[in-house]
């Protein structure tokens, strides 16, 4: 992907040079303990890329955390002592490209748009809503205050434990996690709260219609960065091998489980890569509606 390095920082809060903690408390690990990417894929089942149906880690919300994470924006970490400097300019550029288009959408529709901040923590981290996370919960968007947050080490886990690679790859878990923020924005995903709530039953399938529109979302964004010229070769690709990689089918497989198709979450890799690859093909929301759909 071409990109540009300089990309504004006002809709960022980097946290690395903080030690895995925000507001100074210790951090509260995930449900089931903080277990690494290479040790359990099973965690991930449940957590990588938006984490269940809200598209965000529900956990406690630790004491006296909301005042304590409205840090200033810009870099934790002076530019010549941040071994991920490359990483880190290009997941903002990502970040801000993705929130430029989604902004200009909403105007057009004459809707209000809310913009999000991306977190960049390292180990750990405290959000304002959705509690404490390590970082084996992988990226996810909390919707409660309306932040994506990333742990960079994950690109490197998606090459050696997923098996996905490429900058392309990275940009798609980017505009995944941007897609449930316009979720978020349009009501979505409180009415997916709600109808969980009434019909339990549904939970799974429900979450795998949310999290299967925030990937055409994800696709929605790749067409507009082939509009603007900015797709290389490959780019595709290594979106669609990131997408296949993350489907509950392999994540089951990989963890030697079974394929139990109704316990999915996300979607199995063949619809992952369908819904972004439809949202790539028609370039605009309306072809996202997996809420519709008999059969996704």
């Amino acid at each position: 992907m071409r990109w540009k390095r300089g990309s504004s920082s006002r809709d960022v809060i980097d946290l690395r040079g903080r030690s895995g903690r925000a507001g100074g408390r210790g951090m509260a690990m995930p449900v089931g303990g903080g277990l690494g990417l290479a040790g359990v894929v099973v965690f991930l089942l449940l957590q990588v890329l938006g984490g269940g149906g809200a598209g965000g880690a529900a956990f406690d919300v630790p004491t006296g955390f909301d005042e304590a994470l409205q840090a200033p924006g810009g870099e934790a970490l002076p530019p010549g002592q941040d071994p991920d400097r490359d990483l880190r300019d290009f997941s903002v550029y990502v970040f801000n490209d993705a929130q430029a288009m989604w902004q200009q959408t909403f105007e057009a529709q004459a809707r209000p748009y809310e913009r999000a901040k991306l977190v960049l923590y390292r180990g750990g981290v405290d959000t304002a809503g959705c509690g404490s996370a390590s970082s084996a919960v992988g990226p996810f968007y909390c919707p409660a205050d309306r932040r994506v947050y990333l742990d960079l080490s994950f690109y490197r886990d998606m090459e050696s434990q997923l098996g996905a690679s490429g900058d392309f790859a990275w940009a798609y878990v980017i505009a995944h996690e941007m897609g449930h923020h316009v979720q978020q924005q349009l009501g979505t995903s409180d009415e997916v709260n709600a109808l969980q709530r009434d019909d339990p039953g549904r939970a799974n399938d429900l979450s795998v219609r949310l999290e299967l529109q925030a990937d055409c979302y994800a696709g929605v964004w790749a067409r507009s960065v082939f509009e603007e010229g900015a797709l290389e070769a490959g780019d595709v690709d290594e979106a669609f091998g990131a997408a296949e990689a993350v489907g509950d089918d392999r994540l089951q497989r990989q963890a030697g489980r079974g394929v139990d198709p109704d316990s999915f979450t996300h979607g199995s890799s063949a619809q992952r890569r369908r819904w972004f690859d439809r949202g790539r093909q028609g370039g605009e929301p309306a072809a996202c509606d997996t809420f519709s759909a008999d059969a996704v």
